[in-house]
């Protein structure tokens, strides 16, 4: 399955708990449509103490979002935009935000 995100992308929380917070995908799991988004839907961990965290305590951890609630932000414009993916010239698959085809066919 081939899903409109990846990891590396920058991209915007648009439903749920956590809506209008953005960060970098850090991790994704295709087959649970789920991704990691740094800084978004923290939770605390309690560890219990060992001999590499002596100290145990509470430490924060991002949790996954379902990718039907993320859109990836346009690099050029700096908002959300939807993608498509169509073929270049030499039959590979290329993703492009859907903002662009509507502005080159004005």
């Amino acid at each position: 399955m081939k899903l409109h995100i990846k990891k590396g992308d920058k991209v915007l929380v648009i439903a749920g708990n956590h809506k209008g917070e953005s960060g970098e995908i850090q991790e994704v799991n295709v087959q649970k449509q789920r991704a990691i988004v740094t800084g978004v839907n923290l939770t605390s961990r309690h560890n219990k103490p060992t001999s590499e965290n002596p100290q145990g305590g509470i430490v924060k951890k991002e949790g996954s979002i379902h990718i039907s609630n993320l859109m990836v932000i346009d690099p050029s414009t700096g908002k959300a935009a939807r993608t498509g993916r169509k073929a270049d010239g030499s039959g590979k698959m290329v993703r492009f935000f859907k903002t662009k085809k509507a502005e080159a066919s004005k």
